[in-house]
């Protein structure tokens, strides 16, 4: 029967590297012993007494075997010395240091008619002997250095680190040392002028970010990578807009807390987005408010598979609430924030529902069931062209998706209900933000009559998000272009998806009931910049390696989005960033009356439901066209 113990295979290598090590040692004690004396007395083997030697002959044995042991003891014989770095340089030396010692107490039971072993022997055996196992030791590590060195400049990949600091010196250590790198660095660059024409890890500090460009070329550059996490963003995008003029792709650390929890190595390196372009800082928030109205809440997000909906889970699972539900139609997208939060969040109590928010008894039932306190609806159709091919669907999903769910959300005694809105509902010219522009209407409607407390956020485009342009470019340019435009002139405001859902959960701490909140979204963003930008940090040229083409606005396109209508108003908030349109004065009567009638055209499919969204929303323009 076989041993269930796993028996240790005898490695013949490690033996007789080992075996090699302990030769080694014993020669160098020897050599330190003597040649200890023999720097004490000028090199002259004449000078020497020869009752100085008789006690150093006599203690030699022991002092071998003595020697041997502590080296053992501190692991000298363990160690992966082509790895080797400061532990194992401080056991190196503290081991010599103790033979030493031992050294110089032994001899004193050796020594010949009273005659001392010179003082200066002790110190100079110690030396000695540091010198012999030093070079032993760390020339594995050497060599092993030089054979990558060599093995690099092979590397078909020139990079250039930006950077001279703890988190460059990793990278490029990383980098030089690694068995598998494609790269090879060819130069750094730093502000600081005192590094300037300095080494680091053998590669020298070029200059700082006015030698980028002239580097990029003299080096044959073809990546850059910033390293750099403390930089603020402001200064980050001067640097990156000075990179992205050398056409060399462009990666970056994720942020300071790599650095500060140990993090800082390659894998760590990301592709520079568009959003590091923005030139601001990230968006803060104040969390003890969001934590405050979510913890230990029952909180229901609708549409939670999508881009802002699968944000917002992430968001309130990090703020323990009482249990999490996520609905959403669409079961793929849901099934992966499951997975996700189910690993991140192993003690959260979380229900995942397919659902229709159209569906009004299955909407009442999971109300009834779960008891939300807060609700979060982000389920609508969001994509223009689509909706301005299908208006009906956007009616059905948008406008009465969201009345049935503020129905269920009043009825079942709801707290909170945060619609997710859009700059595209303000002068909407498209059938997908007049939808939203009711669903507004509805909710400032329910508010009236509901002790739920109902409200808005109001925000244009996110960065990333499902039906954004960025996935669309980036397509395009993996498919070796052209990058679609639809106008030369066109702006979006933009803002990346966690800090929009940051400030959405803020917005939902102040609300009272009633209000439109609108995110301020910052400066708006030149769609053609965008995607030249993105062009640049994909390590390709704007016109020669990727061309750009104008296609025209799409249906329903406007070049510029509003965040609020004239009559609204601003008020502000405890965070500047977030601010309160004045509710509109509604004629409900007429509202409720105009909202029958457009559920009954809807379902009967109207080949033209737009007239009627006109009467809903006066402030709505289209164009003549034909609908399916």
């Amino acid at each position: 029967m076989q041993d269930k113990k796993e028996k240790k295979t005898f490695n013949v290598k490690l033996f007789y590297r080992r075996t090699c090590l302990i030769i080694y040692d014993v020669i160098s004690v020897v050599f330190a012993s003597y040649m200890a004396v023999f720097i004490r007395y000028e090199f002259h083997l004449d000078m020497i007494p020869e009752h100085f030697l008789m006690p150093i002959n006599r203690f030699l044995p022991i002092n071998i075997l003595l020697t041997l042991g502590i080296f053992y003891l501190f692991r000298l014989y363990h160690s992966l010395w082509a790895f080797a770095g400061e532990t194992e340089l401080q056991n190196l030396v503290v081991s010599c240091v103790i033979s030493a010692i031992i050294n110089g107490v032994g001899l004193q039971f050796f020594k010949t008619a009273g005659q001392p072993v010179p003082q200066s022997y002790y110190f100079l055996y110690m030396f000695v002997l540091i010198c012999m196992i030093f070079a032993s030791r760390f020339s594995y590590r050497f060599l092993r250095s030089q054979k990558h060195k060599i093995q690099n400049k092979k590397n078909v990949i020139s990079v250039m680190v930006v950077g001279a600091g703890e988190a460059g010196n990793v990278i490029i250590k990383e980098i030089v040392n690694s068995n598998f790198s494609t790269m090879v660095i060819k130069c750094v660059i730093d502000d600081d002028k005192g590094k300037w024409g300095k080494y680091i890890q053998g590669i020298k500090v070029a200059g700082g970010r006015d030698k980028i460009i002239e580097c990029a070329d003299v080096y044959g550059i073809d990546e850059i990578i910033v390293a750099m996490p403390a930089i603020s963003r402001p200064e980050l995008r001067k640097i990156l807009e000075i990179c992205k003029e050398t056409n060399c792709k462009l990666r970056s650390l994720p942020g300071m807390y790599q650095l500060v929890n140990g993090e800082v190595n390659v894998s760590k390196l990301r592709d520079v987005e568009v959003e590091d372009l923005l030139g601001r800082e990230p968006i803060s928030v104040d969390l003890d408010s969001i934590l405050g109205y979510v913890q230990n809440k029952t909180v229901l997000v609708t549409g939670g598979g999508g881009s802002i909906g699968s944000e917002l889970c992430r968001q309130i699972a990090s703020h323990r609430p009482r249990r999490l539900v996520i609905l959403d139609i669409y079961e793929n997208n849901v099934y992966d924030i499951q997975q996700e939060l189910k690993t991140k969040y192993p003690e959260l109590k979380m229900v995942v529902l397919i659902a229709s928010v159209r569906n009004t008894n299955r909407m009442n039932r999971i109300f009834e069931k779960f008891q939300p306190d807060i609700v979060y609806h982000a389920a609508a159709h969001k994509h223009v062209p689509l909706m301005e091919d299908s208006p009906n669907e956007a009616v059905k999903n948008n406008v009465f998706g969201t009345w049935k769910t503020a129905q269920a959300a009043a009825f079942y005694g709801v707290k909170k209900f945060v619609l997710i809105s859009t700059d595209k509902a303000v002068n909407p010219t498209n059938i997908m933000g007049a939808s939203k522009r009711i669903c507004e209407m509805i909710i400032q409607t329910f508010n009236n009559h509901y002790e739920t407390e109902f409200v808005a956020v109001r925000f244009g485009n996110v960065l990333g998000s499902n039906g954004s342009v960025i996935p669309l470019f980036r397509k395009q340019i993996m498919a070796g272009g052209p990058v679609t435009v639809t106008h030369p002139d066109i702006i979006r405001y933009f803002m990346t998806i966690p800090e929009a859902v940051s400030l959405v959960l803020q917005a939902g701490a102040y609300a009272k009931g009633g209000e439109i909140f609108v995110l301020d979204m910052g400066e708006p963003v030149k769609i053609l910049d965008l995607a030249e930008n993105l062009i640049r940090l994909s390590g390709y040229r704007v016109g020669e390696d990727i061309k750009i083409e104008f296609t025209g606005l799409r249906p329903g396109e406007k070049l510029y989005e509003e965040l609020l209508m004239e009559e609204e108003g601003l008020k502000e908030t405890a965070n500047k960033l977030i601010h309160v349109g004045k509710p509109i004065e509604i004629d409900e009567m007429q509202f409720f009356a105009q909202l029958k009638k457009l559920k009954e055209e809807s379902k009967n499919e109207s080949r033209d439901i737009r007239p009627l969204i006109q009467e809903i929303v006066p402030t709505y323009h289209y164009k003549q066209e034909d609908v399916v």
